[in-house]
């Protein structure tokens, strides 16, 4: 196969059809000088990837202690943005932020419950306090508490569930879309679920909670859309994070089925989430809006 500079014909086919690989690969000068019908030169630059862009300024991040969160919150600081970190663990959160000021970024925490409307409404106000305004929002608190199969479970798992998950989600777009409209634009990212995607044997209320923050996204997202405020959400596989760890010394077996469902043969990285919510939030996803990302390592592909 004809190569050039280490960069087969292949490559560029594929780049034509999907565009850039991952491995910076972009196709900047293809020159086709055809002589008795060959191709007789490809001149090919390569270059690094750029960036991503951002037109704001700051990102918020609920559930920021820990996983997910703490790896979105990092990742939006490396991109030169200022984090408001939310969470109910204080240590965890106010860690997640000082990590962020030690590495030379900006970031302040705020205690949240985000199943209290007061708290919701005081951990916005605090970040307009801080830092003038939010661009970016990361809804990412959750939990996952069940044991059982639906008929085993309980009303206080139920309530938790759904309080967390769906109740929290709507109380912090509630008071996030308004400052929003007020500013002329915003992105939202809701964390859903694969689990929001299909069926979830002996997680039937977690399934659930995360159906319904699929529906409130893509419902916010047409609502808003001609208000310049984008709303998506992110639906993780499983993700090698505490909750995992803690499910896995708890039932060994559970990891070694987590790491089967997916195709590529493992489970997924919290940077790996940070970096589809960061896509979502950023300038190139400006036509994306009310869309679930699966980022599962193809299990729901099957």
């Amino acid at each position: 196969m004809l190569e050039c500079r280490g960069i087969r014909l292949s490559d560029i086919a594929m780049w034509l059809l999907i565009g850039p690989r991952d491995d910076g690969i972009t196709l900047t000068n293809v020159r086709l000088v055809v002589t008795f019908g060959l191709v007789a030169f490809f001149s090919i630059e390569q270059v690094s990837s750029m960036s991503m862009s951002f037109f704001g300024q700051v990102a918020l991040v609920t559930g920021g202690a820990a996983g997910i969160g703490r790896a979105t919150a990092l990742a939006f600081a490396e991109q030169g943005l200022k984090v408001v970190v939310a969470d109910v663990d204080e240590t965890g959160g106010a860690a997640c932020a000082e990590a962020i000021r030690e590495a030379g970024g900006e970031a302040t925490f705020v205690r949240c419950d985000v199943t209290r409307d007061e708290e919701v409404r005081a951990m916005v106000e605090q970040a307009v306090a801080s830092y003038g305004r939010i661009d970016y929002a990361f809804n990412n608190a959750g939990i996952e508490i069940e044991q059982g199969r639906l008929a085993e479970g309980s009303e206080a798992e139920f309530d938790a569930i759904m309080g967390v998950n769906v109740k929290g989600v709507w109380l912090c777009m509630k008071h996030q879309l308004p400052l929003m409209l007020a500013q002329g634009g915003g992105a939202i990212v809701n964390t859903a679920s694969v689990a929001g995607l299909g069926a979830a044997p002996k997680m039937s209320i977690y399934s659930a909670s995360k159906h319904a923050v699929i529906g409130l996204t893509k419902s916010a997202a047409i609502e808003y859309a001609k208000k310049q405020i984008r709303v998506n959400a992110v639906c993780p596989a499983v993700i090698d994070t505490d909750m995992f760890r803690r499910a896995y010394e708890a039932d060994p077996r559970k990891a070694e089925f987590a790491a089967a469902m997916h195709p590529v043969g493992r489970v997924g990285k919290a940077e790996e989430i940070a970096a589809a919510v960061l896509y979502l939030c950023s300038d190139g996803a400006a036509f994306t809006t009310g869309h679930a990302l699966a980022v599962d390592g193809g299990a729901t592909a099957i």
